[in-house]
């Protein structure tokens, strides 16, 4: 079972935000002034990259003045880059402290502060309203949640009725053996991967509807190549072998990029 310690000392990195300017201004930037774009390879922290986040914020119909929610935020990378394409006020929450630090000063350096707003904290215990959010997200987050149902729970209390969640998670959807380490777990005690029936269920007694499946293995094949053949992402905790890994076991069939599009019910 994973604890919260445990996953916040997996993610946790001091300085993440001077690494990311730090190589950022080696390359030539003025760290002053980011775009969403600038830092897509240093703070998109899943499988896809940028790509994946505006494929998939494509299927949450999203409009201003929508109020999204980003359910394990990380450092706001998919906030930031939704924010600035589509104009809706992003919320973010994470458990990792260093994240949100880093995070918020991104926001400013990208002129994002006043859309993007990133709070310390479980996503199983959201300071949150009854439906404060029209819309909520959830990317590469769910691999380090054992209590799905209380999660989908959480997250139906805080959308309004007929609000869309979209899960994008690393899922088990075949026989075998997940093996360690991967990006988001070094070991198996701090992994909670589960299968697409496993979240469907939760979300079912959450009082969701699946609206939209959506297998995205084929998607993520340029990504893997591109990071396989180049230095990791500016990531506290990755190395070459965890993508490997990962990558060696979705051409296996045993884990799937994935996608669900829930609606709550009215």
């Amino acid at each position: 079972m994973t604890s919260p310690d445990a996953v916040e000392q997996h993610y946790s990195g001091r300085g993440l935000a001077e690494r990311i300017f730090a190589t950022l201004a080696a390359e030539g930037h003025d760290t002053g002034k980011l775009t969403p774009e600038i830092l897509a390879p240093y703070d998109e922290f899943h499988v896809g990259g940028l790509a994946a986040t505006r494929r998939f914020s494509g299927r949450l119909s999203l409009e201003p003045p929508m109020r999204l929610l980003d359910v394990g935020c990380g450092a706001g990378g998919p906030a930031r880059a939704i924010a600035a394409d589509t104009g809706c006020a992003v919320t973010g929450i994470d458990l990792t402290a260093g994240f949100i630090t880093a995070g918020v000063d991104l926001n400013r350096r990208c002129g994002l502060e006043q859309h993007v707003t990133l709070h310390h904290g479980s996503a199983l215990d959201m300071p949150f309203e009854d439906g404060a959010f029209d819309r909520a997200m959830m990317l590469h987050v769910g691999m380090n949640i054992d209590d799905k149902p209380a999660l989908l729970a959480e997250v139906a209390r805080v959308l309004v009725p007929g609000g869309i969640f979209g899960i994008y998670d690393m899922m088990q959807v075949g026989e075998g053996i997940v093996s360690f380490p991967m990006p988001w777990a070094s070991t198996a005690d701090v992994s909670a991967v589960a299968t697409p029936q496993d979240y469907l269920a939760a979300a079912k007694a959450a009082g969701f509807t699946l609206a939209a499946q959506h297998d995205e293995t084929a998607a993520a094949e340029g990504f893997f190549k591109h990071v396989l053949a180049t230095k990791p992402p500016t990531e506290p905790g990755k190395a070459p072998d965890q993508f490997r890994n990962l990558a060696a076991h979705i051409e296996a069939g045993i884990l799937a990029p994935t996608e669900l599009i829930l609606v709550k019910d009215s």
